[in-house]
């Protein structure tokens, strides 16, 4: 049995419905560095009207007439330089939304070759850096805290490695990737 098997099959994510307005996609890349299973995720810039340094997975807006995949591909490809052909899909992760600005997210699951952090090739209006953190070190970041939505602490999942703070649809899309290959 494959690591990648607890997965959901990608037409079968994309049929799955989430609360949203609009239809996005985000590539979830993943390699195997030897002791550990890794995911690339980028760091937005600070200065950015929407999710300002942020860390998240490559993704964005479905263009018209494009399949979700495509979208994630595509997405991974202009943000950090990620050939598509390089990229093998093992599966998908059940849709998320992003409650302030009610994106409905399709996570693609992919397996990609190790590389060195600077070595990706950065949309630089988008990405301040490509960060890569272990699944490991993942599992032991999470913690369910409180963080304010509309002025009221609420109680989410969050994971901190290396002083990086991943939360919201991203951290949701870890936890269930995390659980799924557990």
């Amino acid at each position: 049995m494959s690591r990648w098997d607890r997965l959901l099959d990608p037409a079968d994510a994309v049929g799955m419905s989430a609360f949203g307005n609009t239809d996005a996609a985000v590539l979830v890349p993943v390699y195997d560095d030897g002791a550990s299973l890794v995911v690339v995720l980028t760091e937005r810039r600070a200065d950015l009207r929407r999710h300002a340094g942020e860390i998240s997975f490559p993704g964005g807006r479905r263009d018209p007439g494009e399949d979700l995949m495509t979208t994630a591909l595509r997405e991974a490809h202009e943000e950090i330089g990620l050939d598509p052909a390089e990229a093998t899909v093992v599966g998908a992760l059940p849709p998320t939304t992003t409650l302030v600005t009610r994106f409905r997210v399709y996570p693609f699951v992919a397996q990609v070759p190790a590389r060195d952090p600077d070595a990706w090739r950065l949309q630089d209006d988008e990405v301040a850096r490509v960060l890569h953190l272990n699944l490991d070190d993942l599992r032991a970041g999470r913690r369910m805290r409180p963080l304010p939505r509309l002025g009221v602490p609420v109680p989410t999942v969050s994971f901190t490695v290396d002083g990086h703070l991943v939360w919201g649809a991203t951290a949701r899309m870890i936890d269930g990737l995390l659980r799924r290959l557990e």
